[in-house]
């Protein structure tokens, strides 16, 4: 080796033993960076996400506007926030359009977040609706003749007086009348020789025309006969009818009068016929009039329609009530409430079901601040409380105040988590928003 040579070689040889030396300290700080960058860092030390709300594959470390479609960008809350924010978690049954949520004690407290328990008791199925006081038809009878005649004195000259069982209503006079009680008389004053069988036929005839038995009595008795023949009302009530006047002409079949008892009334009520199950006759039922508020009116299911209004899909429901002071007027309406048996059945406020019209749902707590919908079928109701069928079990607990911001927080929640998923099983096209790569 020349001594140039052996110069440079004495010359580098200490750098060779340097880098020799550095080697592994190296290799050992790249292995230790990859590790460290394999590790998430703790979460005061990562940076901020920002993600476009119509694009959420679309992500920035600073705020700003979406490159895409020009939205601004939100920030992205990890799937292990801190306390004191609202996320979202999949859990229980799946209910369409909903997801879960969490919220922190403080936020509830803000909100005025309450549960109630989901409890076992007695639950009635009592139910309101519209009652109309409407006449007893079983109760009302019609004053005929069945003689020609003509109205010699009217006794009751108005509608609406009020009569008593034999009261004199009008006298009649009628020739054909006055013909036969001549016959009978003859009849009775020959029986003798003609037998009694001609008594008895002529006696029949006057019962058939409606003479009272007293008169006939009387007429035996004086042998003489009457004038005029008295009608009397056949049962207490009011008059609701009256067709003649003082000197009317009447003919055999003619009612002149219409006499209507209103001790008994009925209430005609409208059950729809989801409600007609729990109908049955002799249910009690309690009417309440804004006439009288301080009253309220005993009575009994007596008849139930055997076929339902086409329009409205409900049946007509007739109500039987005592009226002994005439209260319940005719064509009077009111409140009635249908009283059935208590049954024991799961119940939850009212206030903590969420009514859709098409399905209900409640917000089930399951600990540690988190809420799942539920979908839930229900039963009867009970003043605050309604029974749940299915979708609960007892001692569970669900959001009975501020249960609408619950749901508004799990519809937004699911409807971006939607978003989300279509986002990466879909990428969006370079070519979106007509720009090219």
């Amino acid at each position: 080796m020349t001594d140039a040579k052996k110069t440079i070689a004495r010359s580098a040889l200490p750098w060779i033993l340097g880098v020799a030396a550095a080697l592994p300290l190296g290799i050992a700080g790249i292995a230790l960076a990859a590790r460290l960058h394999s590790e998430p860092a703790p979460l005061a030390a990562r940076a901020q996400l920002y993600q476009c709300p119509m694009h959420p594959s679309y992500t920035s470390d600073k705020p700003g506007a979406c490159a895409i479609c020009g939205m601004k960008l939100v920030p992205v809350v990890p799937a292990d926030a801190a306390p004191g924010e609202v996320q979202h978690f999949s859990g229980g049954d799946v209910v369409s359009g909903l997801t879960g949520v969490r919220i922190d004690a403080q936020r509830q407290q803000l909100i005025g977040l309450r549960t109630a328990v989901v409890t076992i008791g007695a639950i009635s199925a009592d139910w309101p609706t519209v009652g109309r006081v409407a006449v007893d038809e079983t109760r009302v009878r019609k004053i005929n003749v069945k003689v020609d005649g003509f109205v010699e004195k009217l006794f009751v000259d108005y509608v609406g007086k009020p009569v008593r069982r034999g009261e004199r209503l009008f006298s009649l006079y009628s020739p054909d009348l006055l013909s036969l009680q001549q016959d009978y008389l003859l009849a009775v004053r020959t029986q003798d020789q003609l037998g009694s069988d001609l008594v008895a036929a002529a006696r029949r005839r006057l019962e058939l025309w409606d003479v009272p038995e007293a008169e006939i009595v009387e007429l035996t008795r004086s042998q003489l006969p009457r004038r005029t023949l008295t009608l009397r009302s056949p049962i207490s009530g009011v008059v609701t009818a009256k067709s003649i006047v003082q000197g009317s002409r009447l003919v055999a079949g003619d009612t002149p009068f219409e006499i209507t008892d209103l001790s008994q009334v009925w209430v005609l009520a409208d059950a729809h016929e989801t409600d007609l199950p729990r109908v049955q006759l002799g249910t009690p039922v309690t009417l309440s009039l804004a006439a009288l508020p301080d009253r309220a009116f005993k009575g009994r299911v007596r008849f139930i329609e055997p076929v339902l209004d086409a329009r409205t899909r409900t049946a007509k429901v007739r109500l039987s009530f005592p009226n002994p002071r005439g209260e319940l007027r005719p064509e009077m309406f009111g409140q009635v409430i249908f009283h059935s048996r208590p049954k024991q059945a799961l119940r939850v406020p009212a206030d903590s079901i969420i009514d859709s019209g098409e399905r209900k749902i409640v917000f089930a707590a399951i600990g540690d601040g988190r809420f799942e919908p539920r979908e839930i079928k229900v039963g009867d109701t009970a003043g605050d409380l309604v029974e749940v069928v299915t979708g609960l079990e007892a001692g569970e607990r669900v959001v009975e105040h501020a249960s609408f911001l619950v749901d508004s927080e799990s519809r937004l929640k699911a409807a971006i988590s939607a978003l989300t998923s279509k986002a990466k099983a879909e990428p969006p096209s370079p070519h979106a928003h007509g720009r090219t790569p």
